[in-house]
């Protein structure tokens, strides 16, 4: 099986470079290898490479930038992902592709299903959501997974800046009234490979798996108790930090000013992936638990 990889210098490319390998024989392409901005080299990577699968992890993701540079995010997560489908249709490839819960305005009081009505409020959510609809037009079996809240080891990401805020401050602000489920990469990354291998295992059926399907940890929180739970986990292991919990002020996303809408409401529900693929997916603080004991052992925090 070969395994076409784009975008393996983000967040969640790193992790899939780890976990697609055991699956076959794996290409990992960076930006300096394949400049999605560049359609007719993207679409003749593909078809230098002959891939089983494509998986695409890069994306435009500068939710506030992407206001005043809504072209760019369009081509980067609108056209480059519908070129990489009618590829993959063209030669029976797969295609994982990953998108958001900015897809969604947040005003659904529960968690959103897969069937739920987009309306996304953000030009990055305008963006994604045609990339999925590219995708989902082009005939292509894929696999679309939503997620939302993402951090991991590498790159810049929320607890690394709640963590820096918290050693430079006595205290700050986050926004308390958007909650969500904070997904790690590598959660991701686990669940992409072991939904790939059902695929692989399904034989005939394999077709039947090609959907949309939400991918997420488990629970829910809100920005401002995440921040508290990560000073928390760094104060007990030991960290320097000038800021206490309590010193950590809830505020309304209105007074925060930022440039793009966001989701009140990004719940997500993954019911239809653990289904499909039998998978249990962990509580949010695993992972980030995980994350700070690790930062801690490398004297950061």
């Amino acid at each position: 099986m070969k395994i076409l990889l784009f975008g393996k210098d983000g967040q969640v490319g790193r992790e899939l470079g780890r976990s697609l390998a055991p699956l076959g024989e794996l290409r990992a392409l960076g930006h300096r290898d394949a400049d999605l901005l560049d359609l007719d080299a993207l679409r003749a990577c593909v078809r230098a490479l002959e891939p089983d699968i494509i998986v695409n992890a890069a994306a435009y993701t500068a939710v506030d930038r992407a206001e005043t540079d809504e072209a760019l995010a369009h081509r980067i997560n609108a056209l480059a992902p519908g070129l990489l489908a009618e590829e993959a249709a063209a030669c029976g490839a797969w295609l994982v592709h990953y998108s958001t819960d900015y897809v969604f305005d947040g005003r659904k009081p529960g968690t959103y299903i897969e069937t739920d009505a987009a309306n996304p409020l953000s030009a990055y959510g305008r963006s994604k959501f045609e990339g999925e609809e590219r995708v989902r037009a082009s005939g292509a079996r894929h696999l679309i997974l939503r997620t939302g809240w993402v951090f991991g080891r590498h790159g810049a990401n929320f607890p690394k800046t709640i963590l820096r805020l918290a050693r430079e401050r006595t205290g700050f602000d986050v926004v308390a009234d958007q909650s969500g489920a904070p997904t790690s990469a590598e959660l991701l990354a686990d669940a992409t490979a072991l939904a790939l291998q059902r695929i692989a295992l399904a034989g005939d059926a394999a077709p039947s798996l090609s959907g949309t399907y939400h991918l997420t940890a488990a629970g829910h929180t809100t920005w401002h108790a995440y921040a508290v739970h990560v000073v928390g986990q760094a104060l007990a292991r030991g960290a320097r930090l000038q800021a206490t919990r309590g010193r950590i002020v809830p505020v309304a996303a209105s007074d925060w000013g930022a440039a793009a809408a966001r989701p009140a409401n990004s719940l997500l529900d993954t019911g239809k992936f653990r289904n499909t693929f039998g998978l249990a997916l962990p509580d949010w603080r695993y992972h980030i638990d995980r994350l700070i004991a690790e930062l801690a052992e490398q004297g950061n925090p």
